[in-house]
């Protein structure tokens, strides 16, 4: 069967099942890409003999590919059609990872994940609004749900998934499967994924502004993690300075464009806005957590690499039970009020790990962690159905952006701040960044709840209907 143009209520089956596969490939390999390389870290730099500090560009790259050129490529999908940015994505993505793998230093590894990260960004940053025109209207809560799983499950499991590989293979092995998995999901969407049902009349791309975004961005995330490690202040200032005055004329000139590269015309949505809000505060509390606890539990309780990743499972479990059901939900609930709820149940359990005794039996963890992966999954699929249909659906590719562009900053701004509470507490960093996240996680589910003040798109189309 070939992609059909569909006007409004998503794919036929057995094309849908398809469309659906392919979307979940790709964005398994490309989250994952994004947690599966630390655990590694140590290894590359002995292979490569470069220090620790120089390794983690390994990371960083990638993360910061990714970030400056989420909304750029966004644009694209808008303006070119989400499929051809989406199999374009897949492509680089597969051929980059392979040279990951083949890489013989540390500089050419640094500039494949930088590519690499290029390739995911295109993935990320359409692939919600596929989610959009694939699903009828009736069933795209299940299918928000069951991408935020995805997205949820392949970032938290990245390090346990990064230890079986190793057990076995060397670490290019790390990258080189992407290969096959990149290649099986671009064929898929070739032959099932539809083009854009509706396009933005008039919409070219904004060279300007994509150059302004990467800098306001990158300057960002520079200056946040330079903080947290402790780097000169007049260097952190200079940068600040420059991120406030780039980010001002950028802001300035996203206002007066009728089609935004960054959607500030989509912020003035409230429940858009608080949603976003929601998103960043989450995703910073999820990285507190997940990268302060193996310092817990391997320095403090003296466990090995493979019990910590059996102890941080139950996370991922949790949420991929909890996602789907979620995604359901929101279909009959308001999503400002399950995705308080979740919230209040991530909260609680972060404060509650806080809280471990000295030397906690692996029952007493692995509760905790149920409650926040539990939690997590029960805010993020409501929270980004909302993302989602609350803009219009010329515009899905803008507020797919966003929904990466607030997830990659809260968990880069999250990561950054566990580097924070390690410096300001060295004794105490993971208990500091756990009451840092379980914070986070509790002023999150006061901004979801404000939510349900506002009328959801499908509330306002039932009263359209009536009236």
């Amino acid at each position: 069967m070939t992609p059909t143009s569909i006007p409004n209520d998503g794919l036929p089956v057995p094309q849908r099942y398809g469309a659906i596969i392919a979307i979940a490939l790709g964005i398994t390999v490309s989250v994952l890409d994004g947690a599966i390389a630390n655990v590694a870290l140590p290894t590359i730099a002995n292979d490569f003999h470069a220090s620790p500090a120089a390794s983690i560009w390994v990371v960083n790259a990638y993360q910061l590919a990714i970030t400056i050129s989420l909304l750029s490529l966004a644009s694209l999908g808008d303006i070119f059609g989400y499929r051809r940015i989406y199999q374009t994505g897949l492509l680089v993505f597969s051929i980059t990872s392979l040279f990951c793998a083949l890489s013989d230093s540390l500089a050419t590894l640094t500039v494949a994940r930088v590519l690499q990260g290029f390739g995911a960004a295109a993935i990320m940053s359409v692939n919600t609004a596929l989610i959009r025109i694939i699903y009828p209207q009736r069933f795209l809560g299940r299918g928000v749900g069951i991408n935020a799983l995805i997205v949820a499950v392949s970032s938290a499991a990245g390090p346990t998934i990064a230890a079986g590989i190793l057990s076995v293979a060397s670490w290019q092995w790390l990258f080189a499967i992407n290969v096959p998995i990149g290649i099986a999901a671009l064929l898929l969407g070739l032959k099932f994924l539809p083009p854009n049902p509706t396009r933005s009349q008039g919409q070219r791309f904004d060279f300007t502004s994509s150059v302004m975004n990467a800098l306001t961005f990158g300057l960002l995330i520079i200056a946040i993690s330079g903080f947290a490690q402790g780097q000169n202040h007049l260097l952190i200032l200079g940068e600040v300075v420059a991120l406030l005055i780039i980010g001002w004329f950028f802001v300035r000139r996203q206002l007066s464009q009728p089609f935004p590269l960054l959607p500030v015309d989509l912020l003035r949505i409230p429940i858009f806005s608080l949603s976003l809000g929601t998103s960043l505060c989450s995703f910073s509390a999820q990285m507190l957590a997940f990268v302060s606890l193996p310092f817990f539990l391997q320095n403090t309780l003296g466990l090995n690499s493979v019990d910590t990743g059996l102890l941080l499972t139950p996370w991922p479990l949790a949420t991929m039970v909890m996602a789907p059901i979620a995604g359901r939900l929101v279909e009959r609930y308001h999503p400002g009020m399950l995705g308080g709820i979740g919230l209040i149940v991530f909260s609680f359990g972060l404060f509650s790990l806080s809280l471990l005794p000295p030397e906690p039996s692996h029952l007493n963890i692995i509760w905790r962690m149920l409650l926040c992966g539990a939690g997590f999954g029960l805010f993020q699929s409501p929270n980004n159905h909302t993302i989602i249909t609350s803009a219009p659906r010329n515009r899905s590719g803008g507020a797919s952006g966003l929904l990466g562009t607030a997830r990659l900053l809260g968990q880069t701004t999250g990561a950054a701040m566990v580097a924070l509470m390690f410096n300001l507490f060295p004794e105490h960093g993971t208990h500091a960044s756990l009451i840092l996240a379980g914070t986070l996680a509790g002023t999150g589910a006061l901004v979801s709840l404000l939510r349900m003040t506002q009328k959801t798109s499908s509330q306002k189309a039932a009263e359209n209907l009536k009236s």
